[in-house]
């Protein structure tokens, strides 16, 4: 399938910069795949078209402050890092710019508790580097790294809310470096009106990197190949979303992170004694057979990104295109941002 069957022309206008004055008020679109109907209202009434026959499966990654500003020891220049995958024993894949100039052994400053050697540079741009601090990583990072936000939020600067509303309000492990953004739109509240109505909300964790915002450079998207994941389902979680799937339960993925955990899991096999983790490069893309989800929760995609393909391929190309067409002409706010469509 050529890469142009996934294109789109947004406005400016609609690539929303900042969050939604709250959480679940922004604008919900509901697709119902099997007729077709699609209808409108808010996130806050998300519970509405829900059942406690329903299993809900949200993501509960946690976005790290990977984004370092550290300085070139021995000509001063200004260096950006990304944290990308962490290799153990203090040795991470990051993204750094400009790159150009660095070299094996260059050593960049961050704080005067962290400092990092690179150890060398690889062909698909990515940088690796050896961290030497004192102190706890994580905690350091936490008092000079910022939010990664996505470069299509155009700001002059990171704002002190961003810490807060680009993380989930049930984000509890660390290790993402963008938000699983589907499930920016709930609030404490509205999760415990979910529950109160009797729906079960099992929680996975995959850890967001380069894998799912890696561009489709292919002209062909079968030639596409993802970057792996880490994701991690605990021993008690396995068993209640097989038997879900066993009960015919209607099975929801809070963002297309949750959906390719689900998606990668062979829940046919034996509930296992201990947490089960992975890598997952799974790349959904029309004409996947679905086995474990029936709707999801999902933001509007950039164009020609898989996860837009993605959802092409759980609710059909025609479908969506016009979903797309109608949240344009609605004046939706798309992307991370963004507002939220449930299709069902």
């Amino acid at each position: 399938m050529h890469i142009s069957l996934f294109d789109y022309s947004l406005p400016d206008k609609l690539i929303a910069q900042y969050p939604a004055s709250q959480r679940d008020k922004s604008s919900l679109m509901i697709i119902n795949k099997e007729t077709g109907d699609i209808t409108h209202g808010s996130f806050s009434n998300i519970v509405d078209y829900l059942s406690k026959d329903d299993l809900l499966v949200i993501n509960n990654t946690k976005v790290i402050p990977a984004r370092l500003i550290g300085i070139k020891e021995a000509t001063g220049a200004r260096i950006e890092i990304l944290l990308v995958r962490d290799l153990g024993n203090n040795i991470w894949n990051v993204l750094a710019r400009p790159s150009k100039r660095l070299k094996t052994g260059t050593i960049i400053n961050c704080d005067d508790k962290l400092s990092a050697e690179i150890m060398r540079k690889n062909e698909d741009g990515i940088v690796t580097l050896k961290f030497n601090f004192s102190g706890n990583f994580m905690e350091i990072i936490s008092k000079i790294g910022q939010v990664p936000l996505p470069p299509y939020i155009k700001r002059s600067s990171i704002k002190s809310y961003d810490t807060e509303r680009y993380q989930t309000v049930y984000a509890k492990e660390a290790g993402s470096i963008a938000a699983p953004t589907a499930g920016l739109h709930f609030t404490k509240k509205l999760l415990d009106e979910i529950k109160e109505k009797g729906i079960q909300i099992a929680e996975v964790t995959l850890h967001v990197s380069l894998g799912t915002f890696k561009p489709v450079t292919e002209t062909e998207i079968e030639k596409h190949r993802m970057q792996s994941e880490y994701y991690e389902i605990t021993k008690e979680t396995f068993p209640t979303i097989k038997m879900a799937i066993h009960e015919q339960k209607r099975i929801i993925a809070v963002g297309t992170t949750a959906m390719r955990v689900l998606e990668s899991v062979d829940f046919n096999a034996d509930n296992p004694k201990k947490n089960l983790s992975a890598w997952t490069d799974i790349f959904i893309y029309p004409g996947y057979k679905f086995k474990v989800v029936d709707a999801i929760i999902t933001n509007f995609h950039l164009p020609k990104s898989t996860l837009l393909i993605l959802v092409y391929a759980f609710a059909g190309r025609k479908l969506i295109t016009n979903a797309y067409q109608k949240a344009i002409k609605k004046e939706y706010r798309f992307y991370s941002y963004g507002d939220v469509m449930f299709i069902t």
